[in-house]
């Protein structure tokens, strides 16, 4: 009889964001400045979650205004590659309401 394994690149669970996860949306909002061509003077993480792959790739719900919020896909390298963190991808338009997924 087998027990349940997490999988290896499976993403975790959606959990509330840390001081942690805000420094990384901190670290990469002027990289979704830049894209969006935009300021944003709200920049709260409020929730995330992880994928451990070659390096970790961060899902993080952050808002940016009454009920606007982005969803960014931000990668870190290992450690031992510099810790580079990149915004990978994002998905605006979102609210508070809108479930954080893998994209």
């Amino acid at each position: 009889m087998s027990s349940p394994i997490h999988m290896l690149g499976a993403p975790s669970e959606v959990e509330p964001a840390t001081a942690e996860i805000q420094a990384i949306a901190d670290k990469v909002k002027s990289q979704l400045e830049e894209k969006e061509k935009k300021k944003y003077p709200t920049f709260k993480a409020t929730e995330y979650m992880s994928q451990l792959v070659q390096g970790t790739n961060y899902f993080i719900k952050v808002q940016v205004g009454d009920n606007d919020f982005v969803h960014l896909r931000v990668f870190e390298s290992f450690p031992y590659e510099n810790k580079a963190l990149a915004l990978h991808n994002y998905q605006t338009n979102k609210t508070k309401q809108d479930q954080l997924d893998y994209f």
